[in-house]
């Protein structure tokens, strides 16, 4: 009896110690195996942070990227921004150089419109002289062709008519009739100093005959028929027309075509009437 129950707590000692074995071994595999399943739970979580990662990665990179072209593109704009206001600021200075130029010219054109006004003032004062000093030049002019030599006497006359007929009309300003004036004057001055021939009728004995007519100067104003067989010239001390003896119908004659241009000029041997002491 005494060795039974210590063999039978042996055997439960035993038995106690291989359970405790097998629940050691049993642990030790359900370690394992969740050990195992740890690290495959790990591996995946490990991956798919790898995934995530690369994903954000690549995200930035292309947020990064598009940030960059926008970037680029507010440059861009900037730059474009920045010359078309360095334009503006050209084109204002042109604008205000423009109207500082323009306010002078302005102030300019104020100073002439004021100087033009006195002038104006001023010439009617000078009109108030001036006409009656034009109206005289023309009745000089026309005494003055009247005790001249007979020469164009009926064109000569019609021009001073026509200067006394200017003088009255209301459409013509005084400064065309100072300058129509003027130029009659500058022409009789001009007769002074050149030679013409032209043809004309003329009485003589009491007949209407065509001659032609030898003008030098205001020295000399003769005539010759058309057959040459008459020559005379205008006697300026008896105001009369007087024949000349046929040693002057060749120098007349030369005198007529040299005037006309038809012969080279020469020296003439014409009656000139010398001149006389003042009395």
């Amino acid at each position: 009896m005494g060795i039974e129950p210590a063999i039978a707590e042996r055997t439960r000692v035993s038995s106690r110690c291989a359970s405790g074995v097998m629940d050691q071994s049993a642990s030790a595999a359900t370690l394992a195996a969740i050990a195992l399943g740890l690290l495959a739970s790990a591996g995946v979580t490990a991956d798919e942070r790898v995934d995530e990662i690369l994903d954000v990665q690549q995200g930035a990179t292309a947020a990064e990227r598009k940030t960059q072209v926008e970037v680029d593109e507010l440059a861009d704009e900037t730059q474009d921004a920045v010359g078309d206001y360095r334009l503006r600021l050209h084109e204002l200075d042109g604008t205000r150089r423009y109207n500082d130029n323009l306010e002078r010219t302005i102030a300019d054109q104020d100073r002439e419109k004021a100087s033009l006004a006195r002038q104006i003032d001023d010439f009617g004062d000078l009109e108030r002289g001036l006409v009656p000093l034009l109206m005289d030049m023309v009745d000089d002019l026309e005494r003055f062709v009247s005790i001249d030599m007979p020469f164009r006497l009926d064109q000569r006359l019609a021009t001073t008519k026509r200067l006394r007929e200017l003088m009255d009309r209301a459409d013509v300003t005084i400064a065309e009739k100072y300058r129509q004036v003027m130029a009659s004057y500058q022409d009789g001055v001009a007769i002074g100093r050149n030679t013409e021939s032209y043809s004309g009728e003329l009485e003589i004995a009491g007949a209407t005959r065509t001659v032609d007519f030898l003008r030098v100067g205001r020295v000399l104003l003769a005539y010759q028929t058309m057959d040459r067989e008459e020559t005379g010239y205008w006697d300026t001390r008896t105001r009369q027309w007087r024949t000349l003896d046929s040693s002057y119908r060749r120098p007349v004659t030369l005198g007529i075509r040299i005037a006309r241009s038809l012969a080279p000029p020469d020296i003439l041997a014409l009656p000139v009437a010398a001149p006389r002491e003042p009395e």
